[in-house]
């Protein structure tokens, strides 16, 4: 009981490391001029910890997943990584001084699955809707999708992965993501 009387609340995890990381980007003169190699490190070290690439992975890539031997599910899982990590990092670099707004949270204590919500503001532009589907693991919460003006970044790449699968198999949708790079 105690250690999940311990266990952040989702709604608060994500808003200390969105805190954090936003924090660190207003303060890093490097990241705020394009350098993707310092946003690539604070997405490792202060993002990375708190999503579970294997089961966004395991969504992405769909039925096809079964498929996949288990190297082939292991370099999928670390390319999908690389992936995500470049376009989180890439949105780092852009960052211009939005706010979040934290959205009223409505999970419950015994909740194993639950999604967070916030909005992105910025002058000048209409706010963008950012919510992130956490799933307790244990004692801990992890993201496993985020979701973009309503659009999954997981569903989003599924239907990519599919083509991929049906044009050259699961080696080929490794292939397509390694070439990414």
């Amino acid at each position: 009981m105690s250690a999940l009387a311990d266990t952040q609340a989702p709604d608060a995890l994500v808003k200390s490391v969105t805190d954090d990381v936003v924090t660190i980007v207003r303060q890093d003169k490097a990241i705020q001029s394009g350098d993707t190699r310092k946003a690539v490190e604070l997405v490792e070290t202060r993002v990375l910890p708190n999503f579970d690439f294997a089961h966004m992975t395991r969504l992405a890539v769909g039925k096809d997943w079964k498929q996949a031997t288990p190297e082939q599910k292991t370099a999928l899982t670390q390319e999908f990584k690389t992936l995500l990590v470049r376009t989180y990092s890439n949105a780092l670099t852009q960052y211009k001084n939005q706010q979040i707004d934290y959205k009223p949270f409505k999970g419950k204590p015994e909740d194993t699955d639950v999604v967070v919500r916030t909005e992105v503001r910025q002058p000048g532009a209409k706010p963008v809707q950012l919510d992130y589907a956490l799933e307790r693991q244990g004692d801990a919460w992890k993201v496993y999708d985020v979701m973009v003006a309503g659009v999954s970044l997981v569903t989003n790449y599924r239907e990519t992965f599919a083509q991929e699968v049906r044009n050259g198999g699961i080696d080929g949708l490794l292939k397509s993501l390694r070439d990414k790079h």
